[in-house]
């Protein structure tokens, strides 16, 4: 039995799938699910994001992660003051500094200066109070008179400063660092040491259930590329094992955002067997069980769950989801 950890769920927000997931996520026991934005990519969010609410009662529910660069924060705080209303009290706001969704359309991830300027304006915004923005002061009415609590502000975040920025000025922070101890240790470390109130820690972590280890390892391959590359993006920080540094070295040099997510791109090619095994969760269910214990042992409150690659077989990740919901979960104890 292990204690007090949720278990959200990550997918892409493609037409046609997000509201029968949600609806099937909610059914296998998942906390939350929450949707990648990135709009060349996947369909729009938000209009995903009401669809799983309209289908579920209980699945709490957001973006995961959204940024401040494609859309104005008003818009955002707004869009997810919505569907908390609309959910009665069900919605989360993940941000992070932005990757694909901007990248997509030339744009540059903000700097950590900006992402605290963002998250100032994000909290204010929801609490129905005033927020300065690119020197215009302004502030979403409506949400003044809602009688829910505030939507939480969550960072996904990887480096040391954004790590610290989340802490400093967000509800949660959910590392981006993989599945390794030691480097949830670190991240966990510097978070603790940089937050100035109660905040919950969270981790998104690569998993793939099957039997098979290397149809497991195929499954999440194009998407440990993704993950691992937020860490290849920023100065190699914290307990690292050399396999895992060296790897992450490669992918700085090689990694193409033309073919991002896809499991057949040279980098996600070039990544060996025993680092995907230690970056990611994957194989038989009391092997991953036995992972997802001890990084909750280490103080994560909550684990989100990334089934596969963006260009996988939909039917193979949701076998996986179904097995991690079946055979994963009950060893788990009853968390969520």
């Amino acid at each position: 039995m292990i204690s007090a950890m949720e278990v959200w769920l990550h997918a892409f927000s493609f037409p046609h799938r997000v509201a029968e997931l949600a609806h099937q996520a909610e059914e296998w026991g998942f906390t939350g699910l929450l949707l990648a934005d990135s709009q060349n990519l996947n369909a729009d969010v938000w209009v995903e994001l009401a669809l799983a609410a309209a289908g579920t009662s209980r699945l709490r529910l957001g973006p995961g992660v959204t940024n401040s660069v494609t859309r104005h924060l008003a818009v955002t705080a707004s869009a997810a003051a919505t569907l908390q209303a609309e959910t009665g009290g069900r919605a989360v706001l993940a941000l992070g500094r932005g990757d694909s969704a901007v990248a997509q359309i030339g744009r540059r991830s903000v700097t950590v200066a900006e992402l605290e300027s963002s998250l100032q304006a994000l909290q204010s915004y929801l609490r129905g109070e005033e927020a300065m923005v690119d020197g215009t002061p302004s502030a979403i009415r409506w949400v003044a008179d809602q009688r829910l609590p505030k939507v939480p502000v969550w960072v996904a975040a990887t480096g040391p400063r954004t790590i610290a920025a989340a802490a400093r000025y967000a509800d949660g922070v959910d590392f981006s660092v993989g599945a390794e101890p030691e480097r949830l240790r670190w991240a966990i470390d510097v978070a603790r040491g940089s937050a100035s109130g109660e905040l919950s820690l969270g981790a998104y972590v690569n998993v793939a259930v099957d039997p098979d280890v290397q149809a497991a390892r195929e499954l999440v391959r194009g998407s440990v590329s993704i993950f691992a590359r937020f860490a290849a993006e920023a100065p190699v920080q914290g307990a690292m094992s050399e396999s895992t540094r060296t790897t992450i070295a490669q992918l700085r040099a090689g990694y193409e955002r033309a073919r991002h997510g896809d499991a057949q791109a040279p980098a996600a090619q070039q990544l060996q067997s025993d680092f995907i095994d230690r970056f990611a969760l994957v194989g038989p269910a009391a092997t991953v069980a036995e992972r997802m214990i001890e990084i909750n042992s280490l103080g994560i409150d909550r684990v989100i769950v990334v089934p596969g690659s963006l260009d996988a077989d939909p039917a193979a990740v949701h076998t996986s989801n179904r097995r991690f919901a079946n055979e994963v979960l009950p060893l788990l104890g009853a968390v969520r």
